[in-house]
């Protein structure tokens, strides 16, 4: 499906039919996902892929009782790094002079400007820009559902300290941010299937700078 016809076609499905989605198409998700755009390429989060059904259950409450988290087929939860460290920026630099088979000391100019973002803000601080990153790659897998045309219902309503918990996040220096349900969408139950989507005009949104 092309782009545009995909974004005209998705929509935030609110009820699921429980189909299984393809292995296939939940790995292209996935991958388009991890070449999602990032600040200096870091990445500081983590991407849960939850379809076990007894977790899901469990979720559902933290989650206001929405449907769509057991009718779903899978469910991303993106969750941002609570603290970015210097073991972290390590880690990537040494990622980049493997794949790029480039000498570490060439990489000692971008390694400080990473380690400015470890000592000049605050814990918290770096968890609101962690948690900014993980919403450029929320929107690349929504994105990426409909091309595939599988449906993905984006969810910021939920007790991200009760989903931490259910998943164990805080053990590993996580915290929820958004979850994404991927399935099918259910025409017979979900009042929005026929409806026509409303944005805003381009000549009201888009704003041209002369």
């Amino acid at each position: 499906m092309k782009l545009i016809d995909a974004l005209n076609w998705r929509y935030a499905a609110k009820r699921m039919n429980g189909e299984k989605v393809p292995q296939e198409k939940i790995d292209n998700i996935l991958e388009a996902t991890r070449l999602s755009a990032s600040s200096m390429g870091l990445q500081p989060y983590t991407i849960l892929v939850i379809e076990n059904e007894e977790v899901k259950k469990k979720l559902q409450p933290a989650a206001y009782n929405q449907p769509q988290i057991t009718e779903s087929s899978h469910l991303l939860v993106f969750a941002a790094w609570e603290n970015v460290t210097e073991e972290h920026v390590d880690e990537y630099i040494n990622s980049i002079a493997k794949v790029r088979n480039v000498a570490l000391e060439s990489l000692a100019p971008f390694r400080a400007s990473l380690m400015n973002i470890v000592n000049g803000r605050t814990q918290e601080q770096k968890y609101e820009w962690a948690a900014r990153q993980a919403y450029i790659a929320f929107g690349t897998a929504i994105t990426a559902a409909a091309v595939e045309e599988i449906d993905a219902t984006p969810m910021e309503g939920f007790q991200p300290a009760a989903v931490d918990e259910i998943l164990g996040l805080k053990e590993k220096g996580l915290r929820s941010v958004t979850i994404l349900a991927l399935g099918y969408r259910d025409a017979e139950k979900d009042f929005l299937v026929n409806a026509k989507k409303v944005r805003r005009e381009a000549d009201k949104l888009i704003l041209k700078v002369a």
